[in-house]
């Protein structure tokens, strides 16, 4: 089998992060999520919190319009720098494809997909499921009300949505955008992970 990369995007509660440390480990290759903030930020010498992609606003377009000053770090060559949302995102990207040039790798989230668009060495895969079943898996991890939570997945996929709408101009849903759909629901984790594989397996077989 060839080496490949795999971005995983995920519905809230439908395990896409489990399945990518599940896959990494079956690889032996790299799982990097909120490794890319802490990369990010190491890089361009900006506050983590700054980079989180679920803290959720209003207005997604203006929410990390923040200023340097305080507790966040100030460039030198500058005394009045307001950050933007997309430069933001720019140095999650070089991370992310300074990621894919060192080699097979699990990333999750953050349009990695996108931004990897067009490499021959990427798989685009994206894990939903149904809403009673990202339910009863989020209620696993979030100590909250079931109606708290209901609420919390809807908050959090149509951040993502927006988010990924912003960045790359296209739908966060639709399927044209991976080489894989896979309902988690369906098929559990392990039944995910082994599809992902067999995926890969064929792809080698056949990619021209």
């Amino acid at each position: 089998m060839k080496p490949y990369i795999i971005t995983i995007a995920r519905q809230y509660g439908s395990g896409g992060k489990t399945v990518g440390k599940m896959l990494a480990e079956k690889l032996h290759i790299p799982y990097y999520n909120r490794e890319i903030i802490t990369m990010a930020s190491e890089d361009s010498g900006i506050n983590a919190m700054l980079f989180s992609d679920e803290r959720l606003k209003p207005d997604l377009l203006t929410r990390l319009k923040a200023r340097y000053r305080g507790q966040y770090p100030l460039p030198n060559d500058s005394s009045k720098v307001y950050l933007r949302d997309d430069a933001l995102f720019d140095y999650q990207a070089k991370i992310i494809r300074k990621l894919a040039d060192q080699g097979p790798c699990v990333l999750i989230g953050r349009c990695a997909d996108f931004i990897l668009k067009g490499r021959p060495d990427v798989v685009r895969v994206f894990v939903h499921a149904d809403a009673d079943f990202c339910l009863e898996q989020a209620m696993l991890v979030d100590s909250l009300p079931e109606e708290e939570v209901v609420r919390k997945i809807a908050e959090i996929d149509d951040y993502r949505a927006k988010y990924y709408k912003h960045h790359t101009g296209s739908d966060w849903y639709d399927a044209r955008n991976y080489d894989l759909s896979l309902n988690s629901g369906v098929l559990g984790f392990d039944g995910v992970v082994e599809e992902i594989v067999q995926y890969m397996e064929v792809r080698s077989r056949f990619q021209k």
